[in-house]
């Protein structure tokens, strides 16, 4: 893969929360929830007549990067309490895109 195709976002382990497999995917529904409706005025879907600027792109990526940051927490659930080698399953996630031709 070469580095013009390639993002990397790190995202921090949260302070002062004991989050558990359960609590961590019901917090990712909501957040995926949140970038939904997001989207959704985007699209005028919410019955509301919205301008589409600046401001309504931010708002989408908001709650993008705030799901993200749910996806990160559950993969340090996974690591911290059940012993699952992030790092091989990231190996292997990229792998699998490699071969469905998805990336370099």
């Amino acid at each position: 893969m070469t580095t013009s195709h390639m993002k990397t976002i790190t995202l921090p382990r949260l302070n002062k929360l004991t989050p558990t497999l359960e609590s961590t995917a019901l917090k990712l529904l909501e957040e995926a929830g949140e970038l939904a409706q997001a989207i959704g005025k985007f699209r005028n879907l919410s019955g509301e007549n919205n301008v589409v600027d600046e401001h309504v792109m931010e708002n989408i990526a908001s709650e993008l990067a705030d799901t993200a940051q749910t996806c990160i927490t559950m993969m340090y659930v996974l690591e911290e309490k059940y012993g699952v080698n992030i790092d091989k399953v990231l190996e292997e996630h990229i792998v699998k895109l490699k071969k469905k031709g998805y990336c370099d």
